[in-house]
């Protein structure tokens, strides 16, 4: 099994590929609080590891006092890690919870959301979960939702079928950041239908598919 805490190390290396898709899924971060300069916030993240790509966005942005979120994160160390940070930035709106982010019930009542964080997800899970989980999200969303996602290009790269299954599940994309030359890539969509039925009680099962 992968230790995560140890591969999380790599957030520390500037020049390391995490690094550079951690900073890509933090400006779409951004770039959804900016584009909504009032009223509360709702976000939700699934596999959030140590909570890096909200907590140091939301430390220095305008919109942290309006942003409510639910960081579902299995591993109690990395669970705990993201706790401390949202405390040491005054971030009383961040709940970290200890579960299986692949379960429905762990986000109940924190959706549907209008931010939807699923980075680190698709990467290591089947590309029959993967597909079961786009379709799902509608559920997570609220209308006009932005939902941010990664996937390397790992074979078997689905990262294709991945936008079009988000196109087909009624998102459109908003960005779509594959730099020539790294193996990390970030979507970014946004959810374009009504209010969604209560997604199924899985998702996915993290199986650290594709490592």
């Amino acid at each position: 099994m992968k230790d995560w805490l140890e591969w999380h190390q790599d957030y520390d290396d500037e020049s390391s590929e995490l690094s550079g898709r951690l900073r890509s899924v933090q400006q779409s971060i951004r770039a959804h609080l900016d584009a909504h300069p009032d009223g509360p916030i709702r976000v939700i993240s699934a596999c959030a590891g140590q909570g890096r790509d909200l907590i140091e966005v939301l430390a220095t942005h305008p919109a942290r006092d309006r942003v409510t979120a639910r960081l579902v994160e299995l591993d109690p160390r990395l669970a705990e890690t993201a706790r401390a940070a949202a405390a040491a930035n005054g971030l009383t709106g961040i709940e970290v919870v200890e579960a299986d982010a692949g379960a429905s019930a762990p986000y109940a009542g924190a959706v549907p959301a209008d931010l939807v964080l699923f980075c680190g997800v698709f990467g290591n899970i089947t590309p029959e979960d993967t597909e079961a989980t786009v379709r799902a999200l509608p559920a997570f969303c609220t209308p006009g939702a932005t939902v941010i996602w990664t996937r390397g290009r790992h074979d078997p790269d689905i990262r294709g079928q991945i936008r079009a299954w988000f196109t087909e599940a009624g998102f459109e994309e908003l960005a779509f950041d594959a730099p020539t030359g790294v193996a990390w890539s970030v979507g970014t969509n946004r959810y374009l239908g009504p209010e969604a039925p209560a997604a199924p009680e899985r998702l996915f099962t993290f199986t650290s598919y594709l490592t």
